[in-house]
C-alpha cells in the first residue's frame, strides 16, 4: 500500500509509502483523497499528521506516468488531482506536515494543504514544474502565493528553484525547523495537544480563517460572528467557561 491512515491519541497520521520518493502516481492521489474523507468522518481522528517518513516527505508526481498522456487525458485528470488535495485541505480538524527531505511539485503542493509544516533542517521545498515546461496544477499557484504572498510565490514559480529549510522559514513557507531525527515526533506532539481541544471550536476557528481569507473582510466577519454565537450551545464552551472561572485558564478537559 502507498498510503495509509493510522491513529494513536486522535492523532491519525497519513503516512506515505511509495519508495524511494514517495512520487504521487494517480492511485496514490485518489488513495489520498479517501483517506482524507475517512480522517474527516471519523471520529477517533481529532488531529492530523502528513508524513512521508525519515527520508523524504514526497518529490512530487510521477513524472514517467504523467509523460503517457495527452492534453484530453489531462482535462479529465487534473480535476482529481486538485480534489484529492483539497479534500486533504478541507478535512476540519487541525492539520501538520511533518517534511523531511524533499517536498518537491506536488510534494510541496500536499504540504501546503496543511494548517501548520514542521521541516527537517535538511529539507528541501519547491515548485519545480517550470522546468518541465508546466506550472503547478494541485494548488501550487493559488495556495502558495496565498501564504508567503504573490512576488515570492511568483519567483519559486518562476525560477523552480528549491529552498533549503532556513530560506523557507524566513519566507514563510515552513513554520518551524527542526533537527531531522524529530521531525514527526514534534508534528505528532503539535496534533496531539490539539486532539485534547473543544472539537468543534477547533472546526469553527479553522474554517473562519480558510473561508475568510477567500471573502471580502465583512463576509469574514459575518462567517465569525455566526461561529462565536454558535459555541455558545456547545457543552465544550458550558466546560471552558466553568474551568476558567472556578480553576483559572487552561485546566478544561473538553469532551
Amino acid at each position: 500500500m502507498t498510503i495509509s491512515l493510522e491513529v494513536s491519541e486522535g492523532v491519525g497520521t497519513i503516512r506515505l509509502d511509495r519508495p524511494p520518493m514517495n512520487a504521487l502516481d494517480i492511485a496514490t492521489q485518489d488513495r489520498l483523497r479517501e483517506l482524507a474523507v475517512e480522517a474527516t468522518d471519523r471520529a477517533d481522528v481529532r488531529a492530523v499528521v502528513i508524513y512521508g517518513g525519515e527520508k523524504v516527505f514526497a518529490a512530487g508526481a510521477d513524472i514517467k506516468e504523467m509523460q503517457t498522456m495527452d492534453h484530453a487525458a489531462m482535462v479529465v485528470r487534473s480535476r482529481a488531482l486538485q480534489d484529492a488535495f483539497t479534500a486533504v485541505a478541507r478535512i476540519p480538524k487541525p492539520v501538520v506536515a511533518a517534511i523531511t527531505g524533499y517536498a518537491l511539485g506536488g510534494g510541496c503542493e500536499l504540504a501546503l494543504c496543511a494548517d501548520y509544516r514542521i521541516a527537517a533542517d535538511n529539507a528541501k521545498l519547491g515548485q519545480p514544474e517550470i522546468l518541465l515546461g508546466l506550472i503547478p496544477g494541485a494548488g501550487g499557484t493559488q495556495r502558495l502565493s496565498r501564504l508567503v504572498g504573490p512576488s515570492r510565490a511568483k519567483d519559486l514559480i518562476f525560477t523552480g528553484r528549491m529552498v533549503k529549510a532556513d530560506e523557507a522559514f524566513t519566507l514563510g513557507l515552513v513554520d518551524r525547523v527542526v533537527p531531522a531525527a524529530e521531525v514527526y515526533e514534534q508534528a505528532h506532539a503539535w496534533a496531539a495537544r490539539l486532539a485534547q481541544g473543544p472539537a468543534i471550536a477547533l472546526r469553527a476557528a479553522k474554517e473562519c480563517v480558510d473561508a475568510g481569507l477567500e471573502a471580502d473582510i465583512d463576509t469574514g466577519l459575518t462567517i465569525e460572528r455566526n461561529w462565536f454565537a454558535g459555541l455558545f450551545a456547545t457543552e465544550d464552551r458550558e466546560i471552558g467557561m466553568r474551568s476558567f472561572v472556578e480553576e483559572g485558564p487552561g485546566k478544561a478537559k473538553f469532551v
